[in-house]
């Protein structure tokens, strides 16, 4: 699926082995989709939080195991196209010097104005048919939102919102919606906090 949009002022056309060559010396991360490299913009505070929260959850389950977190430097590739997940959980022996995941069973993006478009549709796309992902986590920042969708015969997407646990059954974690959205500081979480207070 190509991109429809014409090229950001921030995208540069260049050939996958320039990119993947100049990318470990780039000043800014960048994500390489049908020969034009992205350069990222810096996350805010809500989004980070949402990515750290998940990753140290993920982290802190899979101490022992062989899956490892990997958040926001590591980069997933789909044929000739490189994208940095907010967050990946990877079940594969990987070289400690690798800038790749090899093997995502999990991947979340933390969704912005930016980056919603791109997210839900050119991603998702190429993440659900890399062979060993089974769950990929779409997460609201401005709003309490998510949608996990699941391999099994098909992609199936499930929603979930504050009150409710989510089984990341690739896993076998399961974890609050509040608890993922803890510090968050947007208009339903001021709420939802103001109503459990004490």
């Amino acid at each position: 699926m190509a991109l429809t949009q014409k090229p950001q002022p921030d995208a540069r056309l260049m050939t996958e082995e320039e990119y993947l060559k100049s990318e470990p010396y780039s000043d800014v991360r960048r994500e390489y989709y049908d020969g034009l490299a992205y350069a990222m913009a810096g996350s805010k505070r809500n989004h980070n939080i949402l990515s750290g929260n998940l990753a140290g959850e993920f982290r802190n389950h899979l101490k022992g195991s062989p899956c490892a977190t990997f958040s926001a430097d590591i980069k997933v590739a789909l044929g000739k196209n490189y994208f940095y997940p907010d967050v990946i959980v990877d079940c594969t022996e990987t070289e400690g010097d690798s800038y790749f995941a090899n093997s995502p069973v999990i991947i979340v993006e933390v969704l912005s104005k930016s980056t919603k478009k791109m997210d839900t549709t050119v991603k998702l796309i190429q993440y659900i048919n890399l062979p060993s992902l089974k769950e990929y986590v779409l997460v609201e920042q401005d709003s309490v939102c998510l949608q996990v969708l699941r391999k099994s015969k098909h992609w199936r997407p499930e929603f979930f919102y504050l009150g409710d646990a989510i089984t990341f059954e690739s896993i076998g974690l399961t974890l609050s919606v509040e608890a993922i959205y803890d510090r968050v500081d947007n208009e339903e979480m001021q709420e939802w906090s103001s109503q459990n207070k004490g």
